[in-house]
Formats: structure tokens, sequence, C-alpha cells
């Protein structure tokens, strides 16, 4: 066959939801299927999730009750190896097992043609690992389809160090064909959609094992701060916390990068059992309605406060903005700020704004609440330069033009005054929610060394922006993908938030990669 020569037969072996998913995508393509199981047992809960999916859709209007039927009619259920042996193409989707991967891939070897293509639906284990072990390892790759397989658009195609070209060319042509979104990379654990997602959630498992924040606040900050889709334990409890850590597992034992080292806490729920929707708790319990994440919510409606702002600036103008929108009085003079509720600087540099928020506290009237904005610098620093060190808390709004107010409370704030900074921001429509006095808060704290792998990924050559992105986007749901974030959100912000964390922690893994610091000193976008 041609590189463009298409597939006409494949098989798929396992028919979990994975397996029966991808089935399911290769038979909606007008394809003949193969699928295999272990025994009959496991081959009938295979057709069970065959009927189920493709019957879902019939009930939405997605498909029609003949083409069901004919996508079914295209699948041929066995549990006999040797009905492989006319494929073109087989796709392993068993358990994410090396030794399990390997024993069907050594089964393969036997029965297939010797010119057909062998793919490991492998979401973190060394593609090279399995093909090392067939008599074929230049005809074998990965082909990484995201769960639901036939909702989700993005598939990652692994090419090893042994792959032909040609292979690859035609798997990644199937899946265009397919209509999904091939992204070609090479063979790294976890590729890349797993690679930066896992990273991101192992820090928030560590964030809130720190106590840093709660569960329910980083949850919320990543939702209404950051715009994803859900929070990170609930996202975590919705792939299990099994699986969560098998990845993180696979990606340390390649990387030993520290961000992939699976926090105690993730490690301790799994040991219990508890893995998260699938066994009714994880990081949540999901055995009463209602039990999600709530978040601290805004405040019930009053009267909006009187709130000083000192520092001009764009921070300064989104604040004055967020005010007007919310009915609340302004006081932006010194003179003024006896009768403000809330005082917030908003200064474009942490020695300017020392200045501001010192005079401000001699001007304010003694149970108003001062804050502090100021992102790269320690709030107690500047809380203790103000002389009423009791009365301050930092305040950060990740998107100044969203709903979300972050609060980090110092050893020095006085009881009570978080939770009057939380009713006030409430008062201005925010959602607040608290952290400790950290470089980054929560939401910058989170994004920024998960911007900082992707750039990372960029910068050492292993795939270029729009795959990037598209991984992220198309695999993980996000709203836009992590280059496009950064060229949105500043790099110049990006390589300030991870000096300071770098500083504040001496993570290596957290310092600024070189391509972010080349680009700021350019001024140029990395797209």
């Amino acid at each position: 066959m041609s590189s463009e020569g298409s597939f006409s037969r494949v098989g798929v072996v396992g028919l979990g939801t994975m397996g029966a998913g991808i089935a399911e995508v290769l038979a909606r393509g007008g394809l003949a299927v193969v699928g295999v199981e272990v025994n009959r047992e496991a081959l009938e809960r295979g057709r069970g999730h065959l009927e189920r999916s493709t019957g879902r859709a019939v009930k939405r209007g997605r498909l029609t009750a003949d083409a069901q039927r004919e996508i079914l009619d295209r699948v041929a259920l066995t549990t006999d190896f040797a009905d492989l042996g006319d494929c073109d193409l087989v796709i392993e989707a068993v358990p994410e097992r090396l030794d399990l991967k390997r024993k069907v891939f050594a089964e393969l070897d036997k029965v297939c043609r010797e010119d057909a293509v062998l793919a490991t639906n492998t979401s973190s284990l060394s593609v090279t690992d399995i093909a090392v072990t067939t008599g074929r390892p230049s005809k074998i790759v990965g082909v990484h389809f995201f769960n639901p397989a036939p909702v989700m658009k993005l598939v990652e195609v692994i090419a090893t160090v042994l792959t032909e070209p040609d292979a690859v060319a035609r798997v990644a042509a199937l899946v265009r064909g397919l209509g999904k979104t091939p992204v070609t990379i090479g063979d790294r654990a976890g590729f890349v959609a797993n690679r930066l997602l896992f990273g991101y959630l192992n820090q928030a498992a560590g964030m809130l094992e720190s106590g840093h924040a709660t569960r329910d606040d980083i949850d919320t900050a990543m939702t209404a701060g950051a715009g994803l889709p859900m929070g990170p334990f609930t996202l975590m409890d919705l792939i299990g916390l099994d699986t969560c850590l098998e990845v993180l597992e696979a990606i340390y034992a390649e990387s030993r990068d520290r961000r992939h080292a699976a926090s105690p806490v993730l490690r301790e729920l799994v040991t219990a059992g508890l893995l998260g929707r699938k066994t009714g708790r994880g990081f949540y319990s999901y055995e009463k309605a209602g039990s999600d994440a709530s978040g601290s919510g805004a405040a019930a409606a009053e009267e909006p406060p009187v709130v000083g702002i000192v520092g001009v600036g764009p921070l300064a103008d989104a604040l004055a903005a967020l005010c007007d929108r919310a009915g609340a009085s302004v006081r932006d003079s010194a003179a003024d700020l006896a009768g403000c509720d809330l005082v917030i600087e908003a200064a474009e540099d942490t020695e300017a704004a020392r200045a501001l928020l010192s005079a401000a506290a001699q001007a304010a009237k003694p149970d108003a609440v001062l804050a502090v904005t100021s992102v790269g610098g320690s709030v107690i620093e500047q809380a203790m330069a103000t002389g009423r060190p009791a009365d301050v808390v930092g305040v950060h709004l990740p998107d100044p033009a969203g709903t979300l107010a972050e609060i980090a409370a110092t050893v020095a704030t006085g009881p009570g005054v978080a939770d009057r900074a939380a009713g006030l921001l409430g008062r201005l429509g925010l959602t607040a929610v608290r952290c400790r006095d950290r470089a980054g808060f929560i939401v910058d704290a989170l994004r920024f060394p998960y911007l900082n792998d992707a750039a990372a990924m960029l910068g050492a050559g292993y795939a270029d922006a729009d795959s990037i992105d598209a991984a992220m986007t198309l695999g993980c749901g996000y709203p836009t993908g992590p280059i496009a974030d950064l060229d949105r959100l500043g790099l110049d912000r990006a390589v300030t938030v991870l000096r300071a964390l770098h500083a504040e922690t001496r993570e290596p893994a957290l310092a600024p990669v070189p391509l972010l610091v080349e680009h700021v000193t350019a001024g140029s976008p990395l797209r």
C-alpha cells in the first residue's frame, strides 16, 4: 500500500469503554472492524458498550436506527486472535500495563500479516518499550484516542525512532479521514496532553496538601478565574485517581521531574480505594446529590461598599470600572480615603505600591480593609510597611474583567479581616477564594508552571505551537491552548510570576524556560 492508501479492515483488541469507542469510530467511518476480547463474557460487555453508545446517539437524534444497525454490522466480534489475520491495521486498547500490552503484541506479531501496522492506544507508556518486543518495530505506532473516543476530536499519533514514516503517515491520514485531528509527535511519556495536564493536576494536589488553599477554593479559582471547564479535583475524580497515579508514575519514571512525582495525598487516596466518581468518593464524596465543588461564592445582595483606589494604570482603571458596574462609590485621592470600607492598592510596581499603601493606611479609617494587589512581591512585606499589618490582605484579580478575586491572608492579618474582605468584594459582584500569602496566589501559581511546561515543549521542538494548542483544546477541553494563552496573558507577566515562584520554592521546573525569557527580551510573541 502507498502512504496515501487507506486501511480497509481494522482490528481492535480490548473492548472496554475506550476500545469499544475506538471500534465505533472506525465503524462510523465505514471501515470493517474486528473486535477481540479475552473471553465470551468480556466480548458481551464490549457488545453492550457499542450498543449503548450508538443507542444514545439514536435517542438524541444524531443517528438513525438504520445507521446504528449498519455501524454495528460492520463490527465482527471474536475471542480468536487469528481472526485479525486479514487486518491492515490493529489497534490495541487493553489496560495500561506494560506487561499486558507486550503480551498482546507478541500474539499480534504471530497472527497478523507482515505488512500490517500495529498500534497501541497507550496514554502514557513508552511505545518504544512495546515495539522492541516485536519482530516488526518499524511498523509499531502509538495512536492515543481520548475518552470518549466517538466525541473527542484529538488523536495523538506517536512515532518511535524505529517507526517507518510511511506507517505514521498512513495512520495520521486514517485519523483525519475519521473526522479527527491528528497530532504527530515523538515517543515521550505522557506525550503532549497528559504531560501538560498531569503536571498541573499534581501541583494542585500538592497545593491542597500544603494547606495553601482548600479543595473547593482551588476548584473555584480555576473555573471562575482561569476559565477551565472544571477544577483540578473534580477532573481527577472524573478521570479516576488510580489512572491519575498511573500516568504520573509513568511520566516521572522517564522525566524524574518532581512536578510529576505523585503527591502523597493522591497516593493515599488510591491506597485507600477512594478512586473518585467510580467508587463514590475521591477528593469529593458522591454519595449525596449536590456534593460537587461550590466555592465560597459571592455575598448576598447588600449595598456596595465605598472603595478607595490608590495608584494609576490599567489595573486601577479595571478596578474603577468594576466598582462602577456594581454601583460602588470610588475614592481616588488620599483626602477622601477616610470614608472608605476597602482601600485597594493598584500600583504598577512594588516600590510604588509600598509608598501608596503606607500613605493610604494613615488616611483610611481604623476599620477599613487594606488590599495589596502586587503579585510579584510578598504581601507580608507590603503589610508591615503600612504600620497596620493586621488590616492588610492580598487581593488578586486573575482577570480584571472577570468575576474572581483571590484573597491572601498573611500571618499578621487580624481575625475576621479576610472574611470582611471577602464580604466587601462579594458586594462588588466578585466570587472570593482564599489562600495563603504565596507567590501567584492560586490561579497564576497553577497556570504559569503549566504554560512554562508548554513553552519548554515548544522550545525543545517536540511539538509545534498548533499541535500543543490542539492537544489541550481538543484533547482536554481547554478554552484556549497554552501557547495562545501565553501570548494573551503576556510573556512578561509569565516570566515575572515564574521568577517569583522559583525564588520562593527554588524548584528548578518553575524557573522560566529560555524560550520565554528570549521572547520577552526581544519583545516578540511566541507565534
